[in-house]
């Protein structure tokens, strides 16, 4: 049975957007609870205690018992409105839920037993998280906060698929009702292949053995030749007659 968490509330009296920047100076902040044919609500939270709710896991996945001036009613969180750049929440919507209808919602993944595994043991190996959370169909009674993967028996090159999720009773996962072609990986073990880069030719062009080196420069004597002798006279073009 998952564990009960309760956030308190009251019922707002003013309503706009003045009375809503009123409400956050005061500490509290604006929120809505709506659902289960019943008509929707406003009231206000203690801003700060559900700030530090909305670092939990639980806060976006559980059923969570909205004590709303003394009477306890089931919500789901179904949107929440942050700050741009504060650490501020803005505004919280929440869904009433029935015992007896089914909800649709989306619970974070655990990864099980993954240092364990071939996979995980084998160096250049790298195993890859492809989803952090799913989304399942179920009555409140049988939610999950999360959903175990183990990894135990992953083996190198390894594909754990989404319906080789071992699902508690009364769970299902309706994406894998559309097809194979939504039956995706959850988990994959890739080998890291180390690719080396080709060394660039080089710029100069390789002379081969034998074969005459070009001149640097017109008129440069070639390499190895012996230089001019210091004071020679220059060479006669043409015999006087």
């Amino acid at each position: 049975m998952a564990t009960r968490h309760e956030i308190p509330a009251a019922l707002r009296k003013d309503e706009g957007k003045g009375a809503s920047r009123r409400l956050r100076r005061s500490g509290k902040m604006p929120a809505i609870v709506y659902g289960a044919k019943l008509d929707p609500v406003s009231i206000e939270l203690e801003h700060n205690a559900t700030y530090l709710a909305s670092h939990h896991e639980w806060f976006y996945s559980a059923i969570l018992d909205l004590n709303l001036d003394g009477t306890t009613q089931k919500v789901l969180l179904r949107d929440l409105q942050r700050h741009p750049f504060k650490p501020q929440l803005l505004h919280i919507d929440f869904q009433r839920v029935s015992e007896n209808e089914a909800i649709r919602i989306r619970v974070p993944l655990h990864f099980l037993n993954q240092e364990k595994s071939n996979a995980g043991k084998t160096s250049g190996v790298v195993v890859t998280h492809e989803l952090n959370d799913v989304e399942i169909s179920c009555l409140p009674k049988d939610l999950p906060e999360f959903l175990e993967v183990d990894l135990g028996n992953l083996e190198v090159g390894g594909i754990i698929h989404l319906s080789a999720l071992v699902l508690p009773a009364g769970v299902t996962i309706p994406e894998l009702k559309l097809g194979k072609e939504h039956d995706v990986a959850v988990a994959i073990a890739k080998e890291i292949k180390e690719e080396v880069e080709a060394t660039p030719a080089a710029e100069a062009e390789v002379v081969a053995p034998g074969a005459a080196a070009p001149a640097a420069a017109a008129g440069a004597p070639a390499k190895g030749a012996a230089p001019a002798a210091k004071g020679a006279a220059p060479a006669k073009d043409e015999k006087k007659k």
